[in-house]
């Protein structure tokens, strides 16, 4: 029996070498197996088995070290202590665990636009103007209080509506129209006129030279009686923006106002308030037109 390559020629044994023939005989003829021979053999294939797991384990533990050493490199971002190798490769060629994470500009919504800057002048508070608009509906609640709406009227000849030292006020300051509203309750009337100039200077000008010698005429007729015709009555002057309006209130049955006259007093004071908010809303809802 022989384990070499058939038709080939017998070859010497090596336990390391394939297709080598195993000396199964010394050589003799009697066919006896050499057992002293094979126990060598088999101490000496052992042996090298064994010296070859050692060094396999070897090449394990350099590979793992290197890798290691890699891993150091790719976290310090690839800057070398000096008397490393030259060799290892750069922090660019080794990818990133994770993206970076996207960055913005930085925004910021645009300021809101000042709502008086539309009624300051002209030029900005161009949205129809007329008393009907400025005073709409038939009544005015003002806390617990209703008033009934009157009649309405505009002009562009400001003096022509006004008495006392109030017509040459409004002509020297350069007002351009008057709008006027009655409101009655209780048998108390009162009329506002608001006097509209091209600026908020103007309406400043004539707001500071007015006196308790001018004010508006009262806005008679649609059911309102006449009143302060003759009998002394409470006035009131202010200015918003491009505009100054003016109060007249008193009794509808020709009685004097005096101080203890507080209905007449909250009258005026509730409908100049009015129209203090009406002027403001104007000034706001050009804001929000001009934004939208």
């Amino acid at each position: 029996m022989s384990f070499g390559q058939q038709g080939g020629p017998p070859s010497q044994w090596d336990p390391w070498k394939p297709q080598s023939q195993q000396p199964w005989t010394d050589g003799g003829s009697d066919g006896t197996p050499d057992w002293a021979a094979l126990a060598e053999a088999s101490e000496t294939r052992n042996r090298r088995r064994r010296l070859f797991f050692i060094g396999g384990g070897a090449v394990a533990t350099i590979a793992i070290g290197t890798a290691v050493a890699m891993a150091v490199v790719s976290s310090d971002g690839g800057n070398q202590a000096s008397g490393n190798p030259s060799n290892l490769p750069a922090s660019a060629s080794i990818p990133s665990g994770s993206a970076a994470a996207p960055s913005f500009e930085p925004t910021s919504a645009p300021p809101p636009l000042d709502p008086k800057e539309f009624i300051d002048s002209k030029a900005k508070d161009t949205a129809p103007l007329s008393a009907t608009l400025l005073f709409p509906g038939t009544q005015l609640t003002m806390g617990s209080a209703v008033y009934k709406k009157g009649p309405t009227a505009d002009t562009k000849n400001c003096a022509s509506v006004a008495q006392g030292t109030l017509p040459k006020v409004l002509t020297t300051s350069g007002c351009t129209s008057l709008m006027r509203v009655t409101y009655v309750k209780d048998g108390v009337a009162v009329t506002v006129g608001v006097a509209v100039f091209d600026t908020e200077a103007k309406a400043l000008k004539a707001k500071g030279q007015a006196d308790k010698k001018g004010f508006v005429k009262p806005l008679l007729g649609g059911g309102v009686k006449s009143f302060c015709d003759s009998a002394l009555c409470r006035t009131t002057t202010n200015s918003y923006g491009r505009y100054a309006y003016f109060t007249i209130a008193g009794f509808t049955n020709a009685k004097d106002v005096t101080a203890k006259d507080t209905k007449v007093f909250s009258t005026g004071d509730d409908l100049a308030e009015f129209t203090f908010r009406q002027i403001r809303r104007r000034g706001e809802a050009q804001a929000s037109a001009a934004v939208g």
